[in-house]
């Protein structure tokens, strides 16, 4: 058993090996940073980061010969747990908007598309700045999901994104942040679970969602 953390060419990689190292145990076995498709066969935890544009981190994964492949027989077909963050967590979409139209995953029936924080800013207001860049209180609609367990609502995290998943299924929203407009924050269903912020970066309450997840048993 180990934890796979997929290597597609992007993402804070270092940042993120250490944080699960940090909460890995001997259950969850030896941290992996990989681009090997036996390498994620063979993992209980699946961990897709991403950070930069849609299209060049599903460019990425999409050159690297049987990684797909392998990604959706062990997540899709095997379900094993499964966490996309920020970039990682956009592609489990049907389709990106940054630049082009660029398939995602299709594992959440959803969209990615540009935030607009300012949409119904008044003229006294002070506009947002894109991106969202920073920490943000997160309310969490699913409270009873294992991988939120213990974590307050209006728990802050770190963000750093211009563009946000908007599902089509209410019940795969899992918790959102206030921006000027509502922010996809969490997604999830069944074994899957994907977050807008970077829970690597996000200190304590990210600490513990790592946790959870490697706790997780969908």
């Amino acid at each position: 058993m180990s934890v796979a953390i997929i290597d597609c060419g992007s993402g804070n990689l270092r940042s993120a090996a250490k944080a699960f190292e940090k909460m890995a145990t001997k259950t969850t076995g030896p941290v992996n940073v990989t681009k090997c498709p036996d390498v994620v066969a063979k993992a209980k935890f699946i961990v897709l980061p991403g950070q930069g544009a849609f299209p060049n981190v599903k460019r990425g994964l999409d050159s690297i010969s049987g990684l797909r492949e392998s990604l959706k027989e062990q997540v899709v077909d095997r379900g094993k747990p499964f966490l996309g963050i920020c970039v990682g967590m956009q592609l489990m979409a049907d389709v990106g908007h940054e630049y082009m139209p660029t398939d995602g995953l299709g594992w959440l029936p959803g969209e990615v598309s540009k935030i607009d924080p300012n949409k119904y800013l008044k003229n006294e207001d002070k506009p947002f700045k894109v991106p969202h860049m920073g920490w943000n209180a997160v309310t969490i609609y699913d409270l009873g999901h294992p991988v939120l367990n213990n974590i307050d609502n209006g728990s802050y995290f770190y963000f750093v994104h211009s563009f946000q998943l908007k599902v089509k299924k209410k019940n795969h929203l899992v918790a959102i942040a206030d921006y000027g407009v509502m922010i996809t924050a969490v997604v999830g269903r069944d074994n899957m679970i994907g977050t807008q912020f970077h829970p690597e970066k996000s200190q304590g309450m990210g600490l513990k969602l790592i946790q959870n997840f490697l706790n997780w048993c969908p």
